[in-house]
């Protein structure tokens, strides 16, 4: 009987243990998942300061680079938002390149970016570099 009642704590420990590590892996996986939202979602609910990704196409002939980096306008067809980001762009960075932005909408209804996501292809071909001739001494 005394095994058997040593038993069930260790199991209702293990569970409640179970529980807790759960809990605190939700926890902490929801404060770090961040979704994106389209121009028009991102559009219609600009009175919302928070940070966020915003996921759209470059505007062709709207990427005007400045000192502070780039501004530029994103769309998904529907609607359109004017972007000011805030450092260098990726390389890949051209008209009518699919990125997400993230950043927030600022008080004069531009969205301020920090940082900018491209996707590219699947064939990733590393350049060719020239490796110099080894030297015999």
């Amino acid at each position: 009987m005394r095994n058997r009642r040593r038993r069930t704590y260790i199991a209702v420990g293990m569970c409640v243990g179970a529980v807790i590590a759960i809990v605190a892996l939700i926890v902490v996986l929801s404060q770090n998942i961040e979704y994106f939202r389209t121009v028009s979602e991102a559009v219609a609910n600009r009175h919302d300061s928070s940070q966020f990704r915003m996921a759209g196409a470059v505007v062709n002939g709207s990427v005007v680079p400045t000192t502070a980096g780039v501004d530029f306008k994103l769309t998904d067809g529907k609607a359109t938002a004017e972007v000011i980001q805030h450092g260098n762009p990726p390389e890949l960075f051209k008209d009518g390149a699919p990125v997400v932005c993230v950043g927030h909408w600022s008080q004069n209804g531009t969205f301020d970016s920090d940082q900018i996501l491209i996707k590219h292809g699947n064939d990733y071909t590393p350049p060719v570099v020239k490796q110099p001739a080894a030297s015999k001494q």
